[in-house]
C-alpha cells in the first residue's frame, strides 16, 4: 500500500495549534488542504495564521516566493463538514473528548467516500472507542504528531482493534512522504511516548515530594548529569501543568489506576492555583518580566581526597576511575567478590545510587547515574544525616576535581538520574514485551518524540540487562507501594541478558 497520492486532498477538522500544524505539513508536502472548524470564522483565520507562517519559510530560506504562493493557493478554509466530501484523508484535531470525536467521525462517515482514510490524533484518548461507533472502523487510524507538527518529526501511527492493515500501513507511508518519521504502534494508554515518559515527570515530582531537592536542582542534575534536553520541571512549565497532568491523569485512568502511573498531588496543587507554566506567566519557575530564575544547588569548593581504593567493579561508573586517574588522584584497586564502591581515606564509602538510601549504611554517600561520566558537567551526591561531614567533603571534592559542579541532595533512594532510567526502562521493556511497538520503534519514539539522549532500549543495553531490575528493586524494599514493583517483561529481560552474558563469556 503506497502513500495518498499527492492529488488527494487532505481534510483538518480543527484549528487550534495541532490542527494548523498539521494542515501547513500537509500542505508543504504538496496536497491540496481543507480546514473545517465548527466555530465560524476560524477556518478562514487559520489559513491566514498558516499562510504567514509560510512567508516566515521564505524568509528563512526554507521556501522560496513561488512555493509559498503554490501551497496557499492549495489551502482552502470549508464552510461546512459538507465540504470535506472527496477529500482521500481527513485529520482530526479537536477537543479531547470522547464524545466529541465520536460525534464528528459518525457525521464524516455521511460525508467522505468509502476509500477516506480517517484518522484522529488524539494524544490520550483509545482510538477504538472513538472508532467503536462507526459502520466501517477499518479505515480508522491513529496519527499523533507532535507539538509543533512543522518541526517535530515524529509520528505515531496507531492501529485501533478493528483498523485494517492496508489502513495503518497507507497511513504510515503517508507520513512518511510527508518527510515525518513514523513508528508504528498499537492502541494502547498513551500509545508509545506518553505511556513510556511518565517516570521522567513522575520521579522528578517524587524527589520534590520526598523534600530531596528543589525544581532548579533536580533539573540541573536531569539536563547536566542525565543528558536529557530539558529538566522535568521547566518541561512541564513549557507543556502547560493543565495539559501535561490531563494527560498523566489519563494514562492513569485508562490503566485502571496502576500505581506505577498515579498522578502528582503537588502538581495537582500548582495546577489549581492556576500556575499553569509559562503560559500563565508562573509555574514551577517565575516567567513575569523582571522575575530571576532559581539557581540550582552546588555545593562550595572541597580538598579533593589523595586517593581511593577501588573496591569491585563500578559497572556503569567504571569511567569515573578513569577520570580519577586523569585527574592526579591515586587509585588503589582491591579485588572484592561483592564489592562496587570507593573508598575513601576518611574510611567513607561513595557508592553508585542503586535504588537504595544512605540511611541504613555506617557511612556511605551516593552519587547518581551519570549518561556520560565524561561529558557531565554536574553530579549529584546524597548522604544520610548520619553520614560524616569528612565523607561528604571527600566525595564533594573528588568529583571537583574532575571537574563537575556537585548538588548535595537529600537522601532519597534511587536519587534522581537513576529512579527515573530504571522506571523508564522497566516500562519500555513492559511495552515491547506486551506487543505495543518494536524496540526500535520504542528507542525512535522516545528520541525524537521527546529528545531523549537514548532511546531506553539502547540505554539498559549499555547499564547491563539486570541494572534497571536491580535499582527498581531496592527502591521497591525502601517503598513497598507497587510504585517500584518492576515488570514481569523486565525479570525476563535481565534474566535473558545475564544468561547471553554468561555463554558469550
Amino acid at each position: 500500500m503506497t502513500a495518498l497520492d499527492l492529488s488527494s486532498p487532505v481534510a483538518v477538522v480543527g484549528t487550534g495549534t495541532m490542527g494548523q500544524g498539521i494542515a501547513q505539513v500537509a500542505l508543504v508536502a504538496g496536497h491540496p488542504v481543507r480546514l473545517y472548524d465548527a466555530v465560524p470564522g476560524r477556518a478562514a483565520e487559520a489559513a491566514d495564521a498558516i499562510g504567514a507562517r509560510l512567508g516566515r519559510l521564505v524568509e528563512k530560506g526554507r521556501l522560496t516566493g513561488a512555493e509559498r504562493d503554490a501551497a496557499r493557493a492549495r489551502l482552502t478554509p470549508a464552510g461546512e463538514l459538507t465540504d470535506l466530501a472527496g477529500c482521500g484523508l481527513v485529520v482530526e484535531a479537536v477537543v479531547e473528548r470522547l464524545d466529541v470525536k465520536q460525534e464528528l467521525f459518525r457525521a464524516l462517515e455521511d460525508v467522505v467516500g468509502d476509500d477516506c482514510l480517517l484518522a484522529t490524533n488524539t494524544s490520550s484518548l483509545s482510538v477504538t472507542a472513538i472508532a467503536g461507533g462507526l459502520a466501517g472502523p477499518g479505515r480508522f487510524v491513529g496519527l499523533h504528531f507532535f507539538n509543533p507538527a512543522p518541526l517535530l518529526p515524529l509520528v505515531e501511527v496507531v492501529s485501533g482493534f478493528a483498523t485494517d492493515v492496508s489502513s495503518a500501513t497507507r497511513a504510515y507511508e503517508t507520513a512518511r512522504a510527508w518527510g515525518k518519521t513514523p513508528v508504528a504502534c498499537a492502541d494502547t494508554p498513551g500509545f508509545i511516548v506518553n505511556r513510556i515518559a511518565r517516570p521522567f515527570y513522575a520521579e522528578a515530582l517524587a524527589v520534590y515530594e520526598d523534600r530531596g531537592a528543589d525544581p532548579a536542582t533536580i533539573d540541573a542534575v536531569l539536563r547536566e548529569s542525565g543528558g536529557f534536553r530539558m529538566g522535568a520541571f521547566e518541561l512541564t512549565d513549557l507543556i502547560g501543568q493543565d495539559v501535561n497532568e490531563s494527560v498523566t491523569h489519563s494514562v492513569w485512568q485508562a490503566f485502571f489506576q496502576d500505581v506505577r502511573f498515579t498522578p502528582s498531588l503537588a502538581q495537582r496543587r500548582l495546577v489549581e492555583s492556576g500556575r499553569l507554566g509559562r503560559k500563565s506567566g508562573q509555574g514551577w519557575y517565575d516567567y513575569r518580566e523582571g522575575a530571576e530564575r532559581p539557581e540550582p544547588h552546588t555545593a562550595e569548593p572541597a580538598e579533593p581526597p589523595a586517593h581511593v581504593v577501588a573496591e569491585g567493579d563500578l559497572g556503569p561508573a567504571a569511567e569515573v576511575l578513569t577520570l580519577i586517574r586523569e585527574a592526579g588522584i591515586e587509585v588503589r584497586e582491591e579485588a572484592e567478590d561483592n564489592g562496587t564502591r570507593l573508598v575513601l581515606p576518611g574510611g567513607g564509602q561513595l557508592v553508585l545510587a542503586d535504588g537504595q538510601t544512605s540511611v541504613e549504611y555506617r557511612d556511605v554517600v551516593h552519587f547518581d547515574l551519570a549518561l556520560d561520566y565524561r561529558a557531565a558537567t554536574r553530579v549529584a551526591l546524597a548522604a544520610a544525616r548520619s553520614t560524616s561531614a569528612r565523607t561528604v567533603a571527600e566525595a564533594t571534592g573528588l568529583f571537583q576535581a574532575l571537574g563537575k559542579k556537585v548538588s548535595v541532595i537529600g537522601d532519597v533512594p534511587g536519587m534522581i538520574v537513576a529512579r527515573t532510567v530504571a522506571r523508564i526502562v522497566d516500562l519500555a521493556v513492559e511495552a515491547v514485551a506486551k506487543g505495543v511497538a518494536t524496540e526500535e520503534d520504542v528507542d525512535t519514539a522516545m528520541r525524537l518524540g521527546v529528545n531523549y539522549p537514548l532511546g531506553p532500549l539502547e540505554w539498559s543495553r549499555r547499564l547491563g540487562g539486570d541494572w534497571a531490575r536491580s535499582v527498581l528493586d531496592n527502591l521497591h524494599e525502601c517503598a513497598p507501594s507497587g510504585r517500584y514493583a518492576h515488570s514481569l517483561a523486565l525479570h525476563r529481560h535481565a534474566y535473558a541478558a545475564d544468561k547471553q552474558e554468561g555463554t558469550s563469556s
